[in-house]
């Protein structure tokens, strides 16, 4: 990602409603999807500045990783011990087998190769570990965002499928997230290839649309795992190791 995304999200990871909601969605993911044992031990891969950390730790121990200098220094602080640098899909370091649940939060679509990235997420997971995963979808709608975000892709239901179902991993749920605010998104994405202002915003709203925003997102806690979404801006996938 580009340093000015890094500093958005330590500036704003806090505050912003995506970030804010999204914590929400995924705790609610893992306790309905995954089921991690008592002190699980976790890993998340791609942490950037460590806002996810504190709502992992209710889980179990949680390591993680950081390719980016600057943000691995505010995760440890968040974390108050080490962050790892190893990246995907080597993990170099890290042991085989070693943890319960692995969480990629928007990290995949950063890697050129996301089969061998499976496959590294599926070495470390233990016989029955499972990947929580979060990935943008619909390809058709790549924008600015993307591009400061250096992803290399966004992904399609059938597309996240496929690639789970070529790797070591055993697909468990896949599914829609933040589809609420879908069809206000893709309005605004229209809206900016009409007017050729494609240009990606990375600070919060106003506080009055931001906490709306976040209460839309956050709605879908209470069926996320449950029952299926419509489509949305981004998707999810829980994996089992075998």
């Amino acid at each position: 990602m580009e340093r000015a995304v890094y500093e958005a999200m330590a500036e704003h990871d806090e505050r912003h409603w995506w970030y804010r909601a999204r914590r929400e969605v995924v705790s609610a993911l893992i306790r309905r999807s995954v089921h991690p044992p008592k002190d699980a031990q976790i890993l998340e891969i791609g942490c950037g500045t460590g806002h996810n950390l504190p709502m992992l730790g209710e889980f179990g121990s949680v390591d993680a990783l950081e390719v980016d200098e600057i943000a691995r220094g505010m995760a440890e602080e968040r974390l108050g011990r080490r962050v790892l640098s190893s990246p995907l899909p080597e993990l170099a370091g890290l042991a085989d087998s070693r943890y319960d649940m692995v969480a990629a939060l928007d990290v995949i679509e950063h890697i050129p190769d996301d089969k061998a990235a499976l496959e590294g997420v599926a070495r470390v997971l233990k016989p029955g570990g499972k990947l929580v995963m979060t990935v943008p979808a619909h390809q058709w709608m790549w924008s600015a965002h993307d591009v400061v975000n250096h992803h290399q892709r966004r992904y399609s239901k059938a597309s996240l499928k496929t690639l789970i179902e070529g790797s070591p991993l055993k697909l468990d749920s896949i599914g829609y997230l933040n589809s609420l605010l879908f069809p206000v998104a893709v309005a605004q994405r229209l809206a900016s290839k009409i007017s050729g202002k494609d240009e990606a915003n990375l600070a919060p709203p106003a506080e009055p649309i931001n906490q709306a925003l976040e209460r839309v997102f956050a709605a879908e806690r209470r069926v996320i795992g449950r029952v299926p979404l419509p489509p949305g801006l981004s998707l999810f996938a829980v994996a089992s190791a075998t």
